[in-house]
């Protein structure tokens, strides 16, 4: 199999290579309910049991990829912990995983992070996820299908991540570009998902959904992809050194993550707690309003 390269893989590609042993395709699909609501992060397991891409595992967002005693919600899962599951699923050291959901690519996204995170950079997220292979009239299946237990090992990769403290630490620096992609309510303070509204000091707003093509489901091309970031104040022709992006927990921020990579810059590191965490801390700064 030609592994192919950067960071999706398109409809057509996954349909030809449909029960190639060295493919694992994972269906994260998972929904987010509005702000306020208790529990707000939900997998949607259901679904996948009444149809899915055949021989598709599923992996529960909210369990099978955080740190269930980390406070902060839907923290990256410890690497013994992360590998111990990722062997539960059949996906091992030598595995390409193909990560689709239905929600815009911010599941998709979060696992891909999470496995390069954890040294596994053999991931791909398919464009346009569940709704376009389903609108495309691709085989589907209720069928589940065991994978046999593999072997993952987990190197985090620090690099990619960011926690509080360092992101703190960096604040202000001319080499640092912060990248909030909530949408831009919640980034000037109208409503927020923590005990206090607005956005870290310095940041830009892009939000995640302004990435993706509304009709088709997939990622703009690269010139529109350019062109959502200038609206927003980012030349993507002069990026600084370092990048963070961040969300309300570190997943939606994973679609701006993935459009700079299309972009050609793999560097991006996510701010894991992002709003959960800074907008429930009143001794970090925050700013309000619509500008950075």
């Amino acid at each position: 199999m030609t592994e192919p390269g950067g960071v999706l893989v398109s409809t057509e590609w996954l349909a030809s290579h449909l029960g190639d042993a060295a493919v694992v395709v994972v269906d994260i699909r998972g929904k987010v309910l509005p702000l306020g609501s208790k529990p707000r992060y939900l997998p949607k397991h259901d679904d996948y049991v009444a149809s899915h891409v055949p021989g598709a595992v599923f992996v529960d967002w909210t369990r099978d990829i955080v740190d269930s005693d980390d406070p902060v919600p839907v923290q990256i899962a410890r690497p013994a912990e992360f590998a111990a599951r990722m062997g539960e699923l059949g996906i091992g050291d030598d595995a390409l995983v193909v990560a689709y959901d239905d929600y815009d690519h911010v599941f998709a996204g979060r696992l891909a992070w999470a496995l390069r995170y954890h040294g596994h950079d053999a991931v791909r997220v398919l464009d346009g996820g569940w709704s376009r292979w389903v609108a495309e009239g691709r085989p589907t299946t209720p069928q589940v299908q065991a994978r046999a237990h593999a072997t993952f090992t987990a190197r985090p990769e620090g690099a990619l991540r960011r926690t509080a403290s360092e992101l703190r630490a960096r604040l202000g620096a001319p080499d640092l570009l912060l990248i909030d992609a909530r949408a831009p309510d919640q980034y000037a303070g109208v409503v927020s998902a923590a005990a206090r509204g607005g956005h870290i000091p310095g940041a830009r707003n892009v939000p995640y959904a302004r990435l993706v093509d509304p009709h088709t489901g997939r990622f703009l091309p690269p010139a529109d992809i350019a062109r959502a970031f200038a609206e927003a104040g980012i030349d993507v022709g002069h990026l600084p050194r370092e990048i963070v992006v961040y969300c309300n927990g570190g997943v939606s921020c994973t679609v701006p993550q993935n459009a700079l990579r299309l972009l050609g810059r793999d560097d991006v590191a996510v701010y894991d707690g992002s709003w959960n965490e800074w907008g429930a801390d009143p001794a970090l700064p925050a700013r309000t309003g619509g500008t950075p």
